[in-house]
């Protein structure tokens, strides 16, 4: 045999370290029930490995810690975003928008896990990064693409002030939903469609 056969043979991963993708999606789906049954703070590796029906060894084997897990996760929604509305007005896009992400909102465990993070975020600089970025690339990257569609259409002004125009169009419902836990019914979502769009046009 020779030297490079020997060291081929050496990296060559035994079938114990491939990473079975359904082992990791059961983990990942384990992690949200676990954050949304117990918090991030009482959420345990064998918490989590229990839920997922593996042993420990399996998460580890994935992530260092609960942290890393979570951070990841927060970091696949960054990467996942939010469908881009393109229905031909400016009135049209905020509402789809506002539909979709109230949805994932009131979802119940979404209502749970968001607070908690954000409660986190608030001891742990990781955990304030990812959401950060999550938000950033998510729901702020949809709304900048509603904002320069409707600039293009002549629906709104060029040179918007687009920081100020997404505090307005992702603040309120936020607001509502993780901090007020008001109602998000049609009836709301179809006001603030109308109030949102109006207030970007005075820009």
């Amino acid at each position: 045999m020779t030297t490079n056969d020997a060291q081929s043979r050496r990296r060559a991963p035994a079938g114990a370290a491939v990473l079975r993708e359904d082992v990791t999606e059961a983990i990942r789906a384990a992690v949200f029930e676990e954050l949304a049954a117990v918090g991030f703070a009482r959420m345990s590796i064998e918490g989590i490995a229990r839920r997922a029906g593996v042993g420990k060894t399996a998460v580890y084997r994935r992530w260092r810690s609960k942290l890393h897990l979570v951070l990841d996760l927060v970091s696949a929604v960054a990467v996942q975003g939010l469908p881009m509305p393109d229905t031909g007005s400016i009135e049209g896009d905020l509402r789809l928008l506002y539909e979709v992400t109230s949805r994932a909102l009131r979802h119940p465990v979404a209502s749970q896990i968001i607070p908690d993070l954000q409660a986190e975020a608030a001891r742990n600089p990781e955990i304030e990064q990812a959401l950060q970025k999550a938000l950033r690339e998510g729901q702020h990257g949809v709304a900048s693409g509603i904002l320069r569609s409707a600039v293009s259409r002549g629906e709104l002004r060029e040179g918007v002030d687009e920081d100020l125009a997404l505090d307005l169009i992702s603040g309120p419902l936020y607001w509502r939903s993780v901090v007020v836990r008001g109602d998000l019914s049609k009836g709301y979502l179809a006001g603030l469609t109308a109030a949102t769009a109006a207030a970007l046009r005075a820009l």
